[in-house]
This record gives structure tokens, C-alpha cells and sequence, in this order.
């Protein structure tokens, strides 16, 4: 067991609250040190409420999935034997209706673009260090979402 530690910090100021037009802006410090700005995604709240240039919940929900894959790619890739060079992951996430009628991320899709120094695996090895670094990664064992990894 471990335990990962996010702090979400928000302040309203001096601005207005009960006419909801407050920021969504807030920070988010992790337990290492690192300060991100997030926001409510302006698909969900209009700017000036949402900051278009902080992370939103949903960017981030994306962001985790694809780095806990990458990460155990990499791992993964190593211990065969495999360099790589560059990992590079244009993941997208759809956030949609789902079974129960609520409003969740239905699919995201990862895809990966791996390049490797000197020999890299074929299809069928480069499929397997997919698939087993999706079977792997904490986060797509955690979500209800159909995670699709669909490399490039």
C-alpha cells in the first residue's frame, strides 16, 4: 500500500460567490513539491469562470491514464532488451453518457507513438508491451471507462 497526496487549493478573495460567477481557478500542489493550475474545463464553466490555460479534472483524468501506460511501456521495454528514444502520447478522452445515465469519461483512447534506438520489437512484441502495460497500470484498473490504446 501507499498513498499519494494531492492538495486542491482554492480561494475566493475578494470576488463575488452566490451569483456563480466566481473563478474556477484554484492549484493543485502535489506531495513533491509541483504547483499546477487547474480549472473546470470551459466546456463546463464559460471564461472568464474557467481558466482555459490551467489543467481541467478531465485533462488531467486523460493525462493520468496515458502517463501510468507510458511508464510501464517503458519499464516494460527495458527489461526486454528495447531503447527508446521518444514516447509520445496524443491521448483523448470523450466524456459522454454512460450505462447508469451519468455523465462520465465512456473512452479513452491512448496513441502511443514509440520511437526505439537500433532494433526495436516487431508488430506482434510491440503489441504484447501494450497490452501488458495497460494490464499494469494502476489507473485503467481503477476507472470504469473503456480505456483503447491505439498506437501509432
Amino acid at each position: 500500500m501507499s498513498e499519494h497526496v494531492a492538495t486542491i487549493d482554492w480561494c475566493r478573495g475578494d470576488q463575488p460567490f452566490a451569483d456563480n460567477r466566481y473563478s474556477r481557478a484554484h492549484d493543485w500542489t502535489f506531495d513533491g513539491g509541483a504547483v499546477v493550475r487547474g480549472s473546470s474545463a470551459p466546456s463546463s464553466v464559460a471564461v472568464p469562470m474557467s481558466d482555459p490555460a490551467a489543467v481541467d479534472p478531465e485533462e488531467a483524468f486523460v493525462a493520468a491514464l496515458s502517463s501510468c501506460h507510458m511508464l510501464f511501456f517503458l519499464a516494460f521495454a527495458a527489461k526486454a532488451g528495447f531503447v527508446v528514444d521518444r514516447y509520445r502520447d496524443a491521448a483523448i478522452g470523450v466524456l459522454g453518457r454512460d450505462d447508469r445515465g451519468k455523465t462520465s469519461m465512456t473512452v479513452v483512447t491512448l496513441r502511443p507513438e514509440v520511437v526505439f534506438s537500433g532494433a526495436g520489437p516487431d508488430a506482434a512484441a510491440l503489441a504484447d508491451l501494450h497490452h501488458r502495460a495497460h494490464e499494469a497500470c494502476y489507473i485503467a484498473n481503477s476507472v470504469r471507462a473503456e480505456v483503447r490504446v491505439e498506437p501509432v
